[in-house]
């Protein structure tokens, strides 16, 4: 590599790498204070605050790189044709692809960095907050019927609680009543202490240690006593509804084998961060071309203008993929086969002349 291409991925690094710690600053700012607030009006408990806003950074991770590494280039060319460095590299018999190299051999790793969160981290970031909302929706629950010192009962009316203590340190709840129905028969349980479980499959039991089930029939003779070291309860199964994973939560090569509309529509943005990243570092190099006449906020407000622009049409395409009007291979091809040419038409309109073509 040639030493005006290793200083100018320097300066690109060291840009990029502060536009990533700003743009990390405000979106965790912008998490904690939205999160927060949900904490004070009671939606959750303040212990889920930090486990939510690491979820939203990973899950908005991507477009933060994608972003850095887009302003990285762009501010760092910029910089160069503001000083005229461009001008003279240019003079010397460089060509606009002497750029494109050494861009692409610095994004390339971000690119497939970015790939690797898109395909693989952010589902199953995904699986892990829904699965941690979920368990803070059934401990809310939980929690109501197994108040210490009054009955609870489920919303069938077959099982009634009763619990005189429940330690806030450790998961053990002390001396335990329940009373339950089935088949006609009365049952009751008591028990000095046990604990909530929740199994691999979603369930959830109260486990009872050392105690006594009573079960008869009322008005008759007919019961029997039980005496127990371990009796495991299932918490009202009828109030646990089956959660069904979400398509964001579902893995790539899920998304693959059932190519329904709602699963290629998050393909749509699962490929799109990678190669979006990519092409928008190559628009930097265009976008860079600084006239003094205009002034630099001109290719500023140009840059935001079409990075907007770019992620509005990948909205829209998986708009039209979720509807069915389109599979998420022909949505690919067409927005960035449509920002490819729009690429290619930057480089012509900014350089006047194709790529790889020195000057006489």
């Amino acid at each position: 590599m040639r030493l005006y291409q290793r200083a100018m991925l320097k300066e690109i690094t060291a840009t990029a790498g502060i536009a990533l710690g700003v743009l990390s600053a405000i979106l965790l700012v912008t998490l904690s204070v939205r999160i927060l607030g949900a904490a004070a009006l009671g939606e959750f408990e303040v212990a889920a605050v930090i486990p939510f806003i690491g979820f939203g950074y990973l899950r908005l991770l991507p477009i933060l790189l994608s972003l850095a590494l887009f302003a990285g280039v762009l501010l760092t060319l910029a910089r160069y044709w503001q000083d005229s460095e461009m001008v003279i590299w240019f003079g010397a018999g460089l060509p606009p692809s002497a750029w494109v190299r050494p861009i692409l051999r610095l994004a390339l790793p971000i690119v497939l960095i970015i790939a690797g969160l898109s395909l693989a981290v952010i589902p199953w970031v995904s699986r892990q907050k829904a699965d941690f909302e979920s368990d803070l929706s059934w401990q809310k629950q939980e929690d109501i019927k197994l108040t210490p010192g009054i009955f609870a009962e489920t919303s069938q009316g077959k099982r009634v609680y009763f619990v005189e203590e429940v330690k806030e340190d450790s998961p053990s709840i002390g001396n335990i009543f329940i009373q339950s129905e089935q088949n006609g028969r009365t049952g009751i349980v008591v028990a000095t202490q046990g604990k909530v479980q929740a199994m691999s499959d979603g369930d959830h039991f109260l486990v009872m240690q050392q105690g006594r089930r009573y079960e008869g029939t009322p008005g008759t003779a007919d019961y029997r006593v039980m005496e127990f070291s371990h009796y495991g309860f299932r918490l009202d199964p009828g109030q646990l509804t089956q959660r069904l994973a979400q398509p964001r939560e579902l893995g790539t090569l899920d998304l693959l084998r059932d190519p329904t509309p709602g699963n290629q529509s998050e393909l749509v943005w699962r490929l799109g961060y990678p190669v979006s990243a990519l092409i928008l570092a190559l628009f930097a190099i265009p976008l860079s071309v600084y006239n003094p006449r205009i002034g630099r906020s001109f290719n500023i407000l140009l840059a935001a203008l079409i990075y907007t622009l770019y992620n509005n049409v990948m909205g829209i395409s998986q708009t039209w993929v979720s509807r069915g009007l389109m599979n998420a291979w022909s949505s690919q091809l067409l927005v960035h086969g449509l920002a490819c040419a729009a690429l290619a038409a930057a480089f012509w309109w900014r350089y006047g002349r194709p790529l790889g073509r020195r000057p006489r």
